[in-house]
């Protein structure tokens, strides 16, 4: 009700469209809250900055979004809120460059919970590692000195002058670790470290004493992003988190700071135009 086409797509044939604008747009009807991978705008009316970036985040999605602002304290306002894996300032939002934006969205734009494609971690989450005992002071060393020197700071390396590509680590708002009698030593108290430095709220549950059908039962209520299970699950567990938005990390806990504080963390890149009158041609 209320939307209109202010442009409207023509079926040029061949499943080409040329392209639409859909204005009047109301929030939470189906056009904000569906994907549609076409050539066509919705327009949506807000009241102020924050009222957009509600709109913005109130999606089931989050790939990439952007803002165009010549005032800083906006552009810093909308990049602390938007919950999108990749930020465009001042420039298009499409066309991420392998190294300058590592690409990958948050929510239900991703699968699994890895390194965005083509960031400094990408390769190495294509090695699979076994759970093993934790030896608890390597690993503390190791999580303190990545916290410091990596995941603490925005990088930017490719270092143009003309556009800024930071790669940064956002909190994720709570994180539930399932252990249980096959966890391997030292894995839960290693785990509890990571969440410490990294500032992470976690929550824990021992297969051993809550069932998955017990879990299930209080999962809704316990307000996480992500469950690291170091332990088996039921179909129906996995079934559930996957309902509620939750993302499953299978991966081992390890003494590696640098491979398990981001297990912690969530990836996102920042591509902002410093040059005064937008993106530069090619």
């Amino acid at each position: 009700r209320g939307e209109r086409w202010l442009v409207e797509p023509r079926d040029l044939g061949d499943n080409v469209w040329s392209p639409g604008v859909r204005v009047g747009v109301r929030p939470r009807s189906w056009f904000h809250l569906t994907e549609c991978f076409g050539p066509v705008l919705g327009v949506m009316r807000a009241d102020d900055l924050d009222h957009a970036i509600g709109l913005q985040n109130s999606t089931p999605y989050g790939l990439t979004g952007g803002i165009h602002s010549l005032d800083e304290a906006e552009i810093d306002r909308w990049l602390d809120g938007v919950r999108v894996g990749n930020a465009y300032v001042n420039r298009g939002i499409t066309g991420a460059i392998v190294q300058r934006q590592p690409f990958g969205g948050w929510k239900r734009s991703s699968v699994g919970c890895g390194p965005k494609a083509g960031g400094p971690d990408y390769v190495a989450e294509m090695v699979t590692a076994a759970p093993a005992e934790i030896e608890f002071d390597a690993a503390e060393r190791s999580y303190r000195d990545a916290w410091a020197h990596w995941f603490s700071s925005s990088h930017d390396p490719t270092g143009l002058t003309s556009e800024r590509n930071e790669l940064r680590y956002r909190h994720l708002d709570g994180v539930l670790l399932r252990y249980g009698a096959d966890t391997p030593a030292g894995a839960v108290a290693a785990a509890r470290l990571a969440a410490g430095i990294c500032g992470i709220r976690a929550t824990f549950s021992d297969a051993d004493t809550e069932s998955d059908d017990a879990l299930i039962d209080r999962l809704d209520g316990l307000n996480v992003e992500r469950v690291r299970l170091l332990t088996g699950a039921t179909d129906r567990l996995r079934t559930c988190c996957d309902s509620l938005g939750i993302e499953i990390d299978g991966e081992p806990v390890s003494v590696s700071g640098r491979r398990e504080l981001r297990r912690w963390l969530r990836e996102q890149a920042i591509s902002r135009t410093t040059h005064r009158h937008g993106r530069v041609a090619p």
